[in-house]
């Protein structure tokens, strides 16, 4: 019989594989969850453990490195040094011998008593003297953000003061946010039935969004298995309503992934459009689909293909296309903190290119007077405006809104839309 792992130890584990494998941290995260067995409690503190080391791995490892050189440490060590200061310096409620104890013991399992022994050194200095005070004015690593990101993000932002603030936003966790599905119930009912389970619901800028704090794992709350709400950010819940998609519309949502985008245009044309959702990912796709069921749409029609592929089976009259493109992803860090430190700068003019050819392979799908809508989680000006600006220039469509999103109220959005 094999020994039950604890919630420090899945957290060693997933991010083992994110730093030598280069594994994405939400599903390394499912698969080493769905093999521990863990109980809620300990689950939640795996999860924390793993984003929270991912959003302040710069911090985490300045502070270590006033006492050990992680250069010449053993990898597995690293990973248990950091979940360990991560306890240490963030979180309040764990007691730090707790913390200590486990990463030594981790430590010596890796290289014997005295790798224990160092572990257990500078995990003691660091209890005792704390984090470093940080440099005045250093941004990037009060926010632990890699420098070009933060670069990124004051030249996109609207002045310094708020760069700031979205910066300490983005190291922060996301929040729950809900939209409602307005086919099944209203937003004032559903903060009415979710009240008496603990469930605090606060409406957010947009007409169905409510942000939840004390729901806990979605999956458990009867009124999300009965469809009456899904999770969408306020960022993206923003691109389906620039959108204004109406009933009787033939509609593609290109690049549909799971289907969060298609099934909120569906509840906006009351389910009486005509929803393609495009995506590479049958995969994806198949969600896409579980999720509609639980909504009871019916609207949405899946198609996988490649949009770039000419003969794609897709139609060339579409009154209206919704096109979320694959980007750096840098507006969503809260959400996937891994981002920040697996993509570099050269990887956004590489994005921004897959989007043009994206851009070029749909617009021709529209219909004369048709609008398209173009969004990115993230802000980058490549990616965004100057991708949009781009467009108009050889396509002839005309610029009718831009808007951004930004931390703390929403996931950063860019989105535009455009008519042919």
């Amino acid at each position: 019989m094999s020994t039950p792992i604890g919630a420090r130890e899945v957290a060693r584990r997933v991010l083992d594989r994110i730093d030598k494998d280069r594994a994405w941290a939400t599903p390394a995260l499912d698969g080493e969850l769905a093999r521990a067995g863990l109980d809620e409690r300990d689950r939640r503190l795996a999860a924390e453990l793993v984003y929270g080391v991912l959003r302040q791995r710069a911090r985490i490892d300045r502070a270590l490195a006033a006492h050990a050189n992680l250069k010449k440490t053993p990898p597995k060590v690293v990973t248990a040094l950091r979940i360990a200061a991560y306890q240490l310096l963030f979180l309040d409620r764990i007691p730090g011998h707790a913390a200590v104890n486990d990463a030594v013991a981790a430590a010596r399992a890796v290289g014997g008593p005295k790798v224990g022994g160092f572990a257990n050194a500078v995990l003691r200095k660091l209890s005792t003297q704390g984090e470093p005070p940080l440099p005045a004015g250093d941004l990037a690593l009060e926010a632990s953000l890699p420098a070009w990101i933060l670069d990124e993000l004051l030249r996109a932002a609207p002045d310094e003061a708020r760069a700031g603030d979205i910066a300490r936003a983005l190291a922060q966790p996301a929040p729950l946010v809900a939209r409602v599905n307005a086919l099944r119930t209203t937003r004032d009912a559903l903060i009415g039935e979710l009240e008496p389970l603990g469930i605090t619901a606060t409406p957010l800028d947009a007409p169905m969004a409510l942000r939840l704090e004390g729901a806990g794992d979605p999956s458990k709350v009867a009124s999300f298995v009965a469809g009456r709400w899904t999770v969408q950010d306020l960022g993206a819940q923003h691109v389906a309503l620039a959108a204004r998609p109406r009933a009787g519309q033939k509609i593609l949502d290109a690049c549909a992934g799971v289907g969060g985008k298609s099934t909120h245009l569906a509840e906006l044309t009351g389910d009486q459009a005509v929803i393609h959702a495009a995506d590479l990912s049958a995969t994806k796709l198949g969600l896409a689909g579980e999720t509609a069921q639980r909504l009871g749409l019916s609207s949405i029609h899946r198609i996988t293909c490649d949009l770039l592929d000419p003969d794609a089976p897709l139609a060339t009259d579409y009154d209206l296309i919704v096109l979320d493109a694959p980007c750096s992803g840098l507006g969503v860090l809260r959400r996937h903190p891994d981002a920040k430190w697996r993509m570099q700068a050269s990887d956004v003019p590489r994005l921004a290119d897959l989007q043009r050819k994206l851009l070029d392979a749909v617009v021709p799908r529209l219909r004369p007077g048709a609008t398209l809508v173009y969004s990115v989680c993230t802000f980058t000006r490549a990616e965004g405006p100057d991708q949009v600006a781009a467009l108009v220039a050889r396509s002839g469509l005309r610029l009718e809104h831009e808007e951004r999103t930004w931390p703390p109220d929403a996931d950063g959005f860019y989105l535009a839309r455009l008519t042919r």
